[in-house]
């Protein structure tokens, strides 16, 4: 960490903010923004403070110092349990981090740049769920445009029809930045293709539910604004359709974006897993 995450890390409590459940899959999904280690540390002590952020997904995260200094102070503020991939030629990457559930990491078959897809199994309260971060690039620069994008969504399109395989008899959720967004988005942005649309559409086609528009069929939301103010519904939580009972919240949280952690609003999703032991005991009965 640079000197001045270190002092201030001096002044951090040494025990973690919260205790995580035992009953329910609380996961939060953070866009770090490719933060410096002064304002990872930052980002770091909020995120240990929110209720739901058992198990968390951090996006855009760095290969330099600022992502390593994500890694540790994500330790510090007790998230012991850290899947941080090592990104090939400085590329960003997705971190997963748990207060409590221990992460056995699993290939999710995911070809194309899998620092951005790490997956594991969490176990919570003697439950098992599979949980996938993703960070789909954006459109890249002019020479490249779209390329890394494109091949990044197919990879993913691809691994989504064998994670039951992957992860089987458990809840699924497969979360992050896709940087899509959902057929008929309000407002709407001419700028996305219809392989981006399909994008978002391969989740349902193998059988995964969007989190939010189960609970909100008709809300409008956004987590990112462009320079013109307009909004974009970038960051996604889903689930398998199978287990689309168990959700009983998902929600944007703007706090972050608005406080300069980040450019993006982080999103939240609760999981019952108690529920679905209720269900498996009157099986068996």
């Amino acid at each position: 960490m640079t000197e001045d995450a270190t002092q201030l890390s001096l002044l951090a409590p040494a025990h973690p903010a919260r205790t995580a459940s035992t009953t329910h899959a609380q996961v939060l999904v953070f866009n770090t923004q490719h933060a410096s280690p002064a304002r990872a540390y930052l980002q770091a002590e909020w995120i240990s403070q929110q209720p739901a952020a058992d198990l968390v997904v951090l996006t855009e995260a760095s290969s330099g110092p600022g992502g390593a200094a994500l890694v540790e102070a994500m330790g510090h503020f007790g998230y012991p349990h850290v899947i941080a991939p090592v990104a090939a030629q400085g590329d960003y990457r997705t971190v997963l981090a748990s207060r409590s559930a221990v992460l056995e990491p699993v290939d999710a078959s995911v070809e194309f740049l899998p620092h951005r897809a790490p997956a594991a199994v969490a176990t919570i309260g003697g439950h098992k769920v599979g949980v996938v971060g993703l960070y789909v690039p954006s459109r890249g620069p002019r020479e490249r445009r779209n390329e890394d994008k494109r091949d990044f969504q197919e990879a993913v399109a691809a691994a989504l029809n064998g994670l039951s395989k992957v992860f089987p008899d458990m809840p699924i959720v497969v979360l992050g930045d896709l940087n899509v967004v959902e057929p008929g988005h309000q407002p709407h942005h001419k700028v996305f293709g219809r392989w981006e649309y399909a994008f978002y559409s391969s989740f349902a086609q193998a059988g995964f539910t969007d989190a939010f528009r189960h609970l909100h069929p008709a809300a409008v939301e956004h987590s990112w604004f462009g320079r013109s103010g307009q909004g974009f519904r970038f960051d996604h939580v889903f689930t398998t359709t199978a287990h689309a009972r168990l959700i009983e919240a998902c929600a944007y949280d703007q706090t972050p974006r608005t406080a300069s952690l980040t450019d993006h609003a982080a999103v939240t999703l609760t999981l019952s897993l108690a529920a679905r032991n209720r269900e498996h005991e009157k099986d068996s009965a």
